[in-house]
């Protein structure tokens, strides 16, 4: 059988994967050549749907987090579901879905802002006009002449530790504040929020999943 035919042969997700177990070497060390990695990786991707992103974590214990997403887009969480579905085992990868929260919050490294779990913080309010969860955010150095690359953190952090889908469906207001705001005493350990989200969702909504 020519490598061509193989490849035909096998459905998209498979071919992702194979190329990503082929690379997974230069993926798991990709600061050595960030940009062209994931050029090459959103190219991968992109052949499966044009909306996938992805997200990497940081090497513990010997093994990283890769994260694939929908960016937000509805219509595309069961794209990324299937490719999930068909991820293989690979030793040194902890292969996650950004449907699901994870069990550990990391550092979030964007813009050469690097954002660590002690310098978020958290309210959840509801947001009644959408029937929806509000969620105010403390962020530390926060300013608004860099609200947009905050914001754009903050989702990050916010679908790394609910899920994609549950933000995009339960959520609401999303409002940030630095840690001089006056709320900041009220506020609590971002840790918490994925326990008491589930719980004011469960109020909204109790036979959500």
């Amino acid at each position: 059988m020519s490598l061509f035919s193989y490849f035909n042969t096998k459905n998209k997700e498979e071919v992702f994967w194979a190329w990503f177990k082929k690379n997974s070497s230069r993926l798991f060390h990709f600061e050595n050549e960030q940009e062209e990695i994931f050029n090459e990786l959103a190219f991968q991707l992109k052949k499966i749907n044009q909306d996938l992103t992805f997200e990497f974590g940081p090497i513990q214990n010997g093994k990283r987090e890769f994260i694939i997403s929908a960016g937000g887009i509805k219509a595309s969480f069961p794209v990324v579901e299937r490719l999930y579905s068909a991820k293989p085992d690979i030793a040194e990868w902890e292969l996650l879905n950004s449907d699901h929260g994870a069990d550990t919050i990391h550092t979030i490294q964007f813009h050469e802002k690097e954002i660590e779990p002690e310098d978020i913080r958290f309210l959840l309010f509801n947001d009644d006009e959408k029937d929806k969860i509000g969620i105010l955010l403390f962020l530390n150095g926060y300013n608004e002449s860099e609200s947009t690359i905050y914001h754009q953190i903050v989702y990050l952090f916010l679908d790394h530790i609910i899920g994609e889908y549950d933000v995009e469906t339960y959520i609401g207001s999303i409002e940030i504040r630095g840690f001089d705001s006056k709320y900041f005493n009220q506020s609590i350990q971002i840790d918490n929020l994925a326990m008491m989200f589930d719980g004011e969702k469960m109020k909204l909504h109790p036979t959500s999943p």
